[in-house]
């Protein structure tokens, strides 16, 4: 097997869209190898090979051990890795992005930075949300309102759909076991949608950390995305598995949730959504997202190309020394 200084680095034109990979995979007690460009799931069972490219995320339960050489396959085609508890608590994930160009990532940063684009975002998710209302006038204060009584009138709506008794949104970190079954199945549809999410986030080369109605966390951007989607998707496929049976509510509502995130495209609709928000219609730098190019700041918003050197004797200098491209 090539080691990784052997191997040539992809670009992106061999990687597989982000929309058009598997949500994600969920893996326990086996140990994952690396064969060529593929991953390997070995148990007491057999081996499974996976082709890594098509993966959005890998979500290692108990029991999973991982080799570097399947990591560093991971990594290269682009993969979020979460690990994740027995039933679906807290991940940690990492990835690198499909893209090289820091288009998306710099949008992101422009429309954080300023507090009217900020919260004119926020109110572009919200419309995602729910598209009969107009949050056009709604301060911060407003939008959190808003969306609180929303998705407390999802909760009752789905909960007389089903004919489940609803007692309310209960979760307790660390103790999955404390909440009813619908409790459980949706924290565990919200912990696989963050995955998701975060994977879409970490292809388009977005920050995780920069949200625009999350705040202060490394996943606020991820955070904001999953919820895009949460009233439409989780809370009702949590409710339809938890009025089904209590019994292993956890791993029912993965399956569940992943095939619908199959039969709606979500992947390829989170990527479409991301660009909506971020870019507010510039189709220029959407059409840049796939350059493998780098290049250099220089004044008045102009870039000059890298890969050479400006000290020569005909570049031009201000009075302070300032390079003039």
């Amino acid at each position: 097997m090539a080691t990784v200084s052997q191997r040539p680095a992809l670009t992106p034109r061999h990687l597989t869209r982000a929309g058009d990979r598997l949500s994600f995979i969920y893996l326990e007690r086996c140990t994952v190898h690396r064969d060529a460009n593929a991953i390997t799931a070995e148990d007491a069972e057999g081996t499974t090979h996976i082709p890594s490219a098509t993966i959005g995320t890998l979500l290692l339960g108990p029991g999973t051990r991982i080799t570097h050489q399947a990591m560093s396959v991971l990594g290269e085609t682009g993969a979020a890795v979460a690990w994740v508890g027995e039933q679906g608590v807290r991940y940690y994930a990492g990835g690198r992005a499909l893209t090289r160009s820091s288009a998306l990532a710099e949008a992101q940063a422009v429309q954080w930075a300023n507090l009217r684009s900020r919260l004119s975002v926020a109110r572009a998710m919200y419309r995602l949300r729910f598209p009969d209302e107009d949050p056009a006038g709604l301060t911060r204060k407003g939008l959190l309102g808003c969306e609180g009584s929303r998705v407390k009138e999802c909760y009752r709506a789905e909960a007389a759909r089903t004919g489940i008794r609803w007692r309310g949104r209960k979760y307790t970190p660390g103790d999955f076991a404390a909440g009813d079954a619908v409790n459980q199945a949706i924290t565990a549809a919200a912990q696989c949608m963050y995955g998701v999410a975060h994977a879409v986030v970490a292809s388009l080369g977005c920050s995780p950390a920069l949200g625009f109605v999350h705040s202060g966390h490394e996943l606020s951007f991820v955070l904001d995305i999953a919820d895009l989607y949460k009233t439409e998707i989780g809370i009702p496929l949590a409710f339809d598995v938890a009025a089904e049976s209590e019994e292993d509510v956890a791993s029912r509502t993965r399956r569940a949730l992943r095939d619908r995130i199959n039969e709606v495209s979500l992947l390829d609709r989170c990527v479409v959504d991301i660009k909506h928000l971020l870019l507010q219609g510039d189709t220029g730098v959407s059409a840049t997202t796939d350059r493998d190019v780098v290049t250099l700041q220089s004044d008045g918003g102009e870039v000059v190309a890298a890969g050479r050197n400006y000290g020569d004797a005909d570049v031009d200098t201000g009075e302070d020394g300032a390079m003039l491209w």
